[in-house]
């Protein structure tokens, strides 16, 4: 599922016009575009429950982002840059049998779940997947909870999803992606570490629809997506309510 944010990344330093925060138009739209592939494995005979599928992708995004190769001199740091001067796009496919073992075969990270598994690849030129990634299917990803998901724990991160909308996996997917890399940009060195530390523990849940109002007034990272696919251009879709942004 494709999805873009519509907030300014954190080389915008300019308080007054490019916020990394801000979701009006700046010098990013002028950037080319790139976007950052996920890959959810989806067998038939045992698809992974849909909000372990939003919290393994979230965890991806942010391993991506914590990763050697991605910041310094790594590998795939000149990618990272690239994506993340322009829109932060994510793009979630679905994979199963031998459509997942050649992109596990592709440069990337495999992070898995209770019962998902999902795989993060460094950024692309928009119009330059791989071809093993290009082929695989977009639309119509879907999930379902067996169980109903236990209560968030407060004192981990929790992304709290828009209860107004009704969004696919794959979509939201992407969504969580974006509201982690938010929390992530907002947090100060030593939260990241330990962050990263502990594994990037974190939650994905609906908010309560009596709550959602203030916590998009929070100050909290928000998302608001473009509106490229199944939501109109600037919906709140998610909140990052991480602990130490409190």
């Amino acid at each position: 599922m494709n999805s873009d944010q519509t907030h300014d990344g954190p080389r915008d330093r300019n308080p007054a016009a490019a916020s990394p925060f801000r979701s009006g138009p700046g010098s990013r739209d002028e950037a080319p575009p790139f976007v950052l592939p996920l890959v959810a494995r989806i067998e038939r005979s045992a698809p992974p429950a849909r909000t372990d599928a939003l919290e393994t992708a979230a965890r991806a995004v942010l391993t991506m982002l914590a990763a050697e190769r991605s910041v310094g001199e790594g590998e795939w740091a000149q990618a990272m840059r690239d994506w993340q001067d322009a829109r932060i796009r994510k793009v979630v496919r679905r994979a199963r049998g031998a459509e997942w073992r050649r992109a596990e075969s592709l440069p990337g990270i495999t992070v898995t779940g209770k019962s998902a598994e999902v795989r993060v690849f460094p950024p692309v030129p928009l119009d330059g997947w791989p071809k093993d990634l290009a082929r695989l299917q977009v639309s119509g990803t879907d999930l379902d909870d067996p169980e109903p998901p236990l209560p968030a724990d407060p004192a981990t991160p929790v992304l709290w999803l828009n209860p107004g909308l009704g969004m696919s996996a794959g979509k939201a997917m992407a969504q969580a992606g974006h509201a982690a890399q938010l929390a992530w940009w907002k947090l100060t060195g030593e939260d990241r570490t330990a962050w990263r530390d502990a594994g990037f523990p974190l939650s994905v849940r609906p908010a309560d629809p009596s709550h959602w109002t203030a916590l998009t007034t929070s100050g909290l990272p928000l998302v608001r997506d473009a509106g490229f696919t199944e939501v109109a251009p600037g919906s709140s879709t998610v909140v990052a309510d991480h602990p130490s942004l409190h």
